[in-house]
């Protein structure tokens, strides 16, 4: 017996087999719990992939897939097959039709936002619904006037201060299952602000999980991504193009701390403008507190205390607005991005301005923004972060949205998935500033 026999053999377990050049045929009788049944897999074969009990295994898929973006583009391709055949002979053994057979797909867009049809819910919704499930409190996802709301607990306070008070938000942990009509519906952390989550809807073994805004960098301030395996993966695509890799945090926060040291020197704030949910939060716990005093905005301020609260560990800061200072020269002050060139910012006297976004990867948009300094710091995922969350998913469908969709949609598809773009309203980072406006009023 060759040895590419004996692989497909113990592989299968039952029936015959051969591996010529990478090609898998054979013909595999399976045997579960009150389940017999047979198939014939013909597919390419990566590396360690085989045939078991349960249908088809890539075991060489977690090396594969894991890390940024740099492993070859035919094994992606293999794998993706491997993991089809996979998908197709669980679902048969487990008596689950497949995806196409379905009566109802567990989420499609309508004019309101992406709706479950199944469990009657839209997740993200940018108009008001009778039940909304939100990935995070950014105003271009959770958006007011819905009946009711499903949230992370983390991000129900944020909520509160950003819907208002009397929001009807129900709080789910990071795990728990809950069933809504004819789905189990759970949140998992998407590491892109305090109480961000990816929504994962199931039924039947089959699922979607909704990212939302994520990123796959490491944050004080926020829950850490998790993968999570899913049939379809909805993802953003606000900085997927390849020249957007970011650099390590401390060596950005090392930039900051030096440009905030210099100006110090010169007896000049630092006027350092960051979104004044998460971006802000992140600038302030990164950054280095005996450098100097740290004030900032009202709307900053605010969801500073919903941090605190929260357990999140960040160094004292200053309501600016009310710190009653006419010298703020050494100090650091963190704002939102539509205070640059405002009345407010013009209190400081003799400051330096700088902007913290994975923009100012390119210096035309910093050189657009009008500041003096750009740090590139951005919470969504980078190039190399998107590919690896969508293949850490292990999904063979993916839907994707706001930011440059079309590149990666073709990069997809050529490296194997079925990836389609979706046109919604999410806005990602470049257009977030409009988010700012109803917490920039009461300071201007």
């Amino acid at each position: 017996m060759s040895r590419g026999d004996d692989r497909v053999r113990r592989a299968l377990g039952v029936g015959t087999g051969i591996i010529i050049g990478g090609q898998v045929s054979g013909m595999a009788q399976y045997r579960l719990p009150n389940i017999r049944f047979s198939t014939t897999i013909t597919g390419l074969a990566p590396s360690g992939c085989a045939m078991g009990e349960a249908g088809v295994r890539a075991s060489s898929l977690s090396r594969g897939l894991v890390g940024t973006g740099h492993r070859s583009s035919g094994l992606w391709k293999r794998t993706i097959l491997c993991r089809r055949a996979y998908t197709t002979l669980k679902h048969r053994a487990h008596g689950v039709r497949p995806k196409s057979a379905k009566l109802k797909p567990l989420i499609e867009l309508r004019s309101s936002g992406l709706y479950c049809p199944l469990g009657g819910f839209y997740v993200d919704p940018w108009e008001p619904v009778e039940r909304a499930v939100i990935t995070h409190a950014h105003a271009d996802h959770a958006r007011r006037g819905s009946q009711s709301y499903l949230s992370s607990p983390t991000c129900e306070p944020i909520l509160k201060v950003r819907l208002g008070a009397e929001a009807n938000i129900q709080p789910v942990a990071y795990g728990e299952q809950l069933r809504i009509g004819e789905v189990t519906v759970s949140l998992h952390p998407a590491g892109h602000i305090l109480g961000s989550a990816q929504i994962k809807i199931e039924r039947q073994g089959y699922s979607w999980v909704v990212s939302g805004d994520y990123k796959t960098d490491p944050d004080p301030t926020c829950e850490a991504f998790t993968p999570v395996r899913c049939n379809g993966f909805v993802t953003e695509a606000t900085f997927a193009l390849p020249i957007y890799r970011w650099a390590p945090s401390q060596d950005t926060f090392a930039e900051i701390n030096a440009w905030w040291t210099s100006n110090a020197a010169a007896n000049r704030a630092s006027v350092l403008y960051g979104y004044s949910l998460g971006k802000a939060q992140r600038l302030i716990a990164g950054v280095d507190p005996s450098i100097g005093p740290i004030y900032t905005h009202g709307a900053v301020q605010r969801l500073n205390d919903v941090y605190r609260q929260a357990g999140v560990s960040l160094p004292p800061t200053t309501n600016a607005l009310v710190a009653q200072k006419k010298n703020f020269g050494g100090a650091l002050v963190i704002a939102p991005p539509g205070m640059n060139g405002s009345n407010w910012v013009r209190r400081f006297g003799d400051f330096s301005t700088a902007l913290a976004s994975g923009w100012m990867q390119v210096r035309g948009h910093r050189r657009r923004r009008a500041v003096d300094r750009g740090f590139t710091l951005s919470d969504h995922a980078d190039w190399n972060g998107l590919l690896w969350a969508i293949r850490e998913s292990q999904a063979e469908e993916v839907w994707v949205t706001h930011g440059s969709i079309d590149p990666l949609v073709r990069w997809l598809t050529e490296h194997g998935l079925d990836a389609k773009g979706l046109v919604t309203q999410f806005q990602g980072e470049e257009e977030a500033t409009p988010e700012e406006s109803p917490d920039l009023q009461v300071e201007e």
